[in-house]
């Protein structure tokens, strides 16, 4: 049995297959290994029957997880995945390697990520190139699903929104100023907390005020990640994988042109590429 698992920080997509077929799948939360103790990372794969049905069969996992994107990260979650995977060989890289596998297989490309955070590299075929981009949720991840829960709260709470939308909001949510700051700065995972805003951000898209905040998160992430990397390359094409980039793809779109770059590809779940390319 092979298993590929693509994990954010909010859901990890789990596929276990034998002799090239899925056999069991299951989600769980994100395994950020930035954000998620190795106790915790137990305990959350010993609640999924798909996983503890399966365990001592697995030879092989491929995981490619938001958070590790450092050595010591990668070998952290490897350990920690091997003391339930007793059998596997595991194979730990981050999601953005994974994005670039899903969208450009063994083709060199520039692959953005829109999801709960956001980055962008280079990808030469084997491999993103090293660059200064990943900030994390607080210096960076700008027109990301956590970047417009900010945006969201700030304006909420300085009161600049437009009435019908703080009313909505208002009613959709039920938070005050007290409850949110004690989320954000004194909860853990304050992270997932901003990326659940997003929702109300697709379902309230058409309006003219959230509108214009998509617009100018999507213009921010184009001009801190994907410009710099295409005057660099000199690439005029793109491929954007995650949720951010497909549920709000005509306005990513529209921002794409206004730079005269074309979006070749836009995958929302790439864990399908990756389970194709990685079993086949």
């Amino acid at each position: 049995m092979i298993a590929v698992v693509y994990s954010g920080s909010k859901t990890a997509f789990w596929k276990i297959t034998q002799n090239g077929q899925v056999v069991a799948h299951c989600n769980t939360t994100g395994l950020n290994p930035c954000f998620v103790d190795p106790k915790t990372i137990l305990q959350i794969l010993n609640k999924k029957v798909a996983l503890v049905n399966n365990a001592e069969n697995i030879k092989k996992i491929y995981f490619f997880a938001a958070g590790a994107s450092s050595a010591d990260r990668k070998e952290e979650l490897a350990k920690t995945l091997s003391s339930f995977f007793k059998y596997s060989k595991i194979v730990v890289e981050n999601d953005l390697f994974g994005a670039a596998k899903a969208a450009c297989y063994n083709q060199p490309g520039i692959v953005g990520m829109l999801g709960s955070g956001a980055h962008c590299a280079y990808f030469d075929g084997k491999k993103p190139v090293n660059n200064n981009f990943g900030l994390g949720y607080i210096l960076g991840d700008e027109g990301s699903s956590n970047y417009f829960g900010k945006i969201l709260l700030k304006e909420f709470l300085s009161h600049k929104m437009p009435k019908d939308i703080e009313a909505k909001f208002t009613l959709t949510h039920n938070l005050d100023r007290p409850q949110i700051l004690e989320r954000i700065y004194n909860k853990p995972q304050a992270n997932i907390f901003l990326t659940s805003f997003f929702d109300f951000i697709t379902q309230n898209s058409k309006h003219e005020y959230i509108c214009k905040l998509i617009d100018e998160g999507f213009e921010k992430y184009f001009e801190t990640y994907i410009l710099p990397t295409v005057e660099k390359h000199k690439m005029r094409e793109v491929h954007i994988v995650g949720k951010v980039a497909a549920e709000l793809e005509d306005r990513l779109r529209f921002i794409a042109g206004k730079y005269d770059l074309k979006i070749k590809s836009i995958i929302k779940e790439p864990i399908q590429n990756l389970l194709k390319h990685y079993t086949n």
